[in-house]
Order: structure tokens, then C-alpha cells, then sequence
């Protein structure tokens, strides 16, 4: 099974618009390095371990050159 979706196929799968995840990313409740990636090719990918580990409340480590200084 796949770790990384596109915001459209999350979308697909998690029941949050488009839209929804795209202002979480923007308001800074979903960290990048933690929910999100940006892609080599600069699509932004959402991880689901991430999400999962968010929706249940639980720290996850940053990775190698995330934004920590996200919110």
C-alpha cells in the first residue's frame, strides 16, 4: 500500500475537500515533514503515517530538512 497521496487522491480516500487539506497545509496544522511533503517535481504529497499519527493526537519526528518553523 502506498504511504504518499496526492491531494486529490487523500481527498479521495480521507473524506476532507481539496480545499480543506490545502488550508490545513496553508494554516500550519498540518506540518511539512510530518503530514506533508513537497515532491522533487513540487507537488505536495500527503504522508499517511503522518496524517494518521495528527488525527490521533500523537508528536511524530521531523524529517531531514523539514520546516520547523512551520506552526
Amino acid at each position: 500500500m502506498l504511504r504518499l497521496f496526492t491531494i486529490e487522491k487523500f481527498s479521495e480516500e480521507s473524506g476532507y475537500s481539496p480545499d480543506a487539506i490545502r488550508s490545513k497545509i496553508k494554516g500550519g496544522d498540518w506540518l511539512e515533514g510530518q503530514v506533508w511533503i513537497k515532491a522533487p517535481d513540487g507537488r505536495i504529497l500527503i504522508d499517511t503515517e503522518g496524517y494518521e499519527a495528527w488525527a490521533t493526537g500523537q508528536t511524530v519526528a521531523l524529517s531531514p530538512g523539514a520546516n520547523a518553523a512551520s506552526k
